[in-house]
């Protein structure tokens, strides 16, 4: 294996000095456009590529963010990072994107490294709702920008969405449907996002004036469509079964919509559907799902852009802020019946007469 091309190769190369490569590298205004383009042309035929971590040393501080989300298997989170990685890559910084897979072990893992490589800033969704493994985090010094996470604004800044309300619009519609025996199929309910969402259930109930218990709470271990098609066989063995299921995300939508498909269940006639954070594959769905939609890919990227300006050149007027965005219900076919799909296409008898 050859030895890697050193600035100093570069300039000698090029016949210039050290400090003149450096400049075309890091102030290129400061050369003379003919000495600049003879140091390019020379970096490129040698492929140079400058150290990150010796001009760390020197700065003092990387110029790599990171993001920690709880599943990078859920296309929400996906979109997140690409809005995250669109602001960082506007103002010439780097993404490192890891996953915690929902666990507080693998995140307190990732902390660790994050100190370790001195990153700039972090984003993170946490998974240790305790709070403890970002205490320790916060020794080093290094900002960070919770994610899909409401806390309070002298904490650190956060960019999330009201998830009481997006849960009271998703159980609102099922209730104006006419359903009144519901269940909620959640993820762990240490997770804040799913408890917010089932405080905004109830609050629809309340404000139909239907009684609390006529919502049935089913607990799935993950937020994913395997744990869906679990939650869906449980779903099954209900006496009475609910007519309208509501999903904490749409990954465990999806696979309760593949055990009620599977079993001849009709949805939405039999049973109605919705879903959480509208990704593509909800409107892609056999039955398309109803769903309540998140702005991730604006999230990701308002998150960021905090960040970049707490570690930027203006840190020293940083204000913490806490930003909530709203949440939109989508109306598909998993929640309209025959009679309001007909009535929405203008299909059905009469139609046309």
């Amino acid at each position: 294996m050859g030895q890697a091309v050193g600035i100093k190769d570069v300039a000698r190369a090029a016949g210039v000095s050290v400090g003149t490569v450096s400049n075309v590298i890091n102030r290129p205004d400061t050369v003379s456009e003919e000495t600049r383009a003879r140091v390019l042309s020379t970096i490129d035929r040698l492929g140079y590529v400058r150290s990150e971590s010796a001009r760390q040393l020197r700065a003092g501080h990387s110029r790599m963010l990171a993001l920690l989300v709880l599943d990078m298997a859920n296309p929400f989170f996906v979109d997140v990072a690409a809005g995250a990685e669109r602001s960082a890559r506007e103002t010439g910084l780097g993404m490192m994107v890891c996953n915690s897979a929902e666990s507080p072990q693998e995140e307190a893992s990732y902390l660790s490294l994050f100190a370790e490589q001195r990153v700039r800033g972090l984003l993170v969704t946490p998974a240790d709702t305790t709070g403890r493994t970002l205490e320790r985090f916060r020794r080093h010094g290094i900002p960070f920008v919770f994610v899909d996470r409401l806390v309070p604004s002298a904490e650190a800044c956060s960019v999330s969405v009201d998830d009481v309300t997006g849960g009271a619009l998703a159980v609102g519609h099922l209730l104006d449907q006419g359903h009144r025996t519901l269940a909620y199929v959640s993820g762990p309910m240490h997770l804040a996002q799913c408890q917010d969402r089932h405080a905004g259930a109830l609050r629809a109930f309340e404000a139909a004036g239907v009684p609390a218990e006529r919502l049935r709470h089913l607990e799935a271990e993950r937020l994913d469509v395997a744990a869906g098609r679990d939650a869906g066989a449980r779903l099954l063995g209900m006496s009475p079964r609910p007519t309208g299921v509501f999903c904490a995300n749409d990954l465990l939508a999806l696979g309760v919509l593949q055990t009620l498909y599977g079993a001849r269940v009709a949805v939405p006639d039999d049973v109605a559907l919705v879903g959480y954070d509208d990704i593509e594959f909800a409107a892609a769905a056999a039955v398309p799902l109803t769903s309540v939609r998140r702005p991730a890919f604006h999230m990701g990227r308002t998150a960021s852009r905090l960040l970049i300006e707490e570690t930027g050149a203006t840190a020293s007027a940083h204000d913490h802020r806490r930003i909530v965005l709203q949440p939109e219900l989508v109306v598909r076919e998993s929640t309209l019946g025959r009679h309001r799909r007909a009535a929405r296409t203008g299909s059905g008898p009469g139609a046309g007469a």
